[in-house]
C-alpha cells in the first residue's frame, strides 16, 4: 500500500473542499476510529455552520485544493466577461453538468455555471432550479475571490457584480 503525499496545509489556512466550497483549517488532530489512529484536517465552513474532518492523507485524492493563486482569479473573473454558452440539451442534462461543475471545485468551472446561467434584467425570468444552480456557484465564485483578496464578502460580490454588469453593458 503506497502512502500519498501529504499536503502542506497548516492551521489558519484556507482551502477549498469541492463539495462545500472554502473553508479554514481550525486544527490537525488526532483520533482514533474503529481501532485506527487517524490524523485529520479539521475545517470550519462559517457560513455554514458546520465542521468537516478530512483525513490528512485523503484531501488530495479527494481533490481538497488550497486558495486560487491571483492570477487564476483575474482569469475566471475575465471568463465572466464572455458570452454565456448554453448547449441546445434537455436541461436535466445542463442541470447536472453545471452541478458537477460547482461541485469540482475548480475556480472557472464554477464561473463558467455563473456566466453561462447570469441574467441581466431585460432577459427572460429564470427558473427556480436555475436560479439556484446561479446562486451556488455565484456564492462559491465569491468566497473564493474574497479569500484569496483578503476582503469580505460583500466587497467580492460587488467586484464580481461590477464584471457582470459590464459584460451586459
Amino acid at each position: 500500500m503506497t502512502k500519498t503525499k501529504k499536503p502542506e496545509y497548516r492551521p489558519d489556512d484556507f482551502v477549498v473542499y469541492p463539495a462545500h466550497g472554502v473553508g479554514k483549517i481550525i486544527s490537525i488532530e488526532e483520533q482514533e476510529i474503529a481501532g485506527i489512529k487517524l490524523e485529520l484536517f479539521v475545517i470550519s465552513f462559517e457560513k455554514d455552520k458546520m465542521t468537516l474532518r478530512v483525513p490528512t492523507h485523503k484531501a488530495t485524492e479527494i481533490g481538497m485544493r488550497s486558495l486560487s493563486d491571483p492570477d487564476v482569479v483575474a482569469k475566471a473573473l475575465d471568463t465572466l466577461k464572455g458570452k454565456a454558452r448554453v448547449k441546445r440539451a434537455m436541461w436535466s442534462r445542463r442541470a447536472q453538468e453545471y452541478e458537477q461543475k460547482i461541485n469540482s471545485g475548480d475556480l472557472m468551472s464554477i464561473a463558467e455555471v455563473v456566466r453561462d446561467l447570469h441574467r441581466s434584467d431585460d432577459q427572460r425570468e429564470q427558473s427556480y432550479s436555475e436560479r439556484q444552480l446561479y446562486e451556488s456557484a455565484l456564492e462559491r465564485l465569491t468566497r473564493e475571490v474574497a479569500a484569496v483578496s483578503g476582503t469580505d464578502e460583500a466587497g467580492a460580490q460587488k467586484q464580481v457584480d461590477d464584471v457582470l454588469l459590464s459584460r451586459a453593458a
